[in-house]
């Protein structure tokens, strides 16, 4: 199951990769799928990787054995007045994962996911959040990972985690 690709930490020359893997995470549901340009130039999607990479910004790529990325997960840290989907408090990043449909359900999720809490706490995070809709398959994988409800919404709910 966790063959065929390593782990690098993301770059600032990844910010194209991280768009598109931002795009993956939204269009997750099948059919849905809205186009790119409309996702990274939403107000709600566009605070995850406007400006990447900042000072407190941070994250994994996943690569294949050829070296093609093939996902990624990274945190921000979001202003109060510019919270994200996953806001819980301006001291805690909130964390993106995104897969390539082809390598989902192979362990690169999970990977990318469990490398970026460590990451996370490695800067002095005690804490890392995210969003996820209530029906979206990734919520089990984030549950197994120890990422509980922290408050719900009308259709997706924020989920934290500690990072020790």
């Amino acid at each position: 199951m966790l063959t065929g690709f390593s782990i690098r930490q993301a770059e600032q020359a990844d910010a194209v990769f991280l768009g598109d893997m931002l795009v993956e995470a939204a269009n997750w549901r099948a059919g849905g799928v809205r186009p790119r340009h409309e996702v990274l130039t939403s107000d709600d999607h566009r605070r995850y990787i406007a400006g990447w990479k900042r000072s407190a910004d941070d994250g994994l790529v996943a690569i294949d054995s050829d070296g093609i990325p093939i996902g990624a997960s990274w945190f921000r840290m979001l202003p109060q007045n510019e919270p994200g989907f996953g806001f819980v408090a301006v001291s805690v990043p909130e964390l993106i994962v995104g897969v390539h449909p082809l390598w989902r359900a192979r362990g690169v999720g999970r990977m990318l996911l469990r490398g970026v809490v460590q990451l996370a706490g490695a800067h002095g995070h005690a804490r890392i959040s995210l969003s996820v809709e209530r029906d979206n398959f990734a919520r089990s994988l984030y549950r197994s990972e120890g990422f509980t409800v922290s408050a719900q919404g009308l259709l997706r709910d924020t989920m934290v985690r500690r990072t020790g």
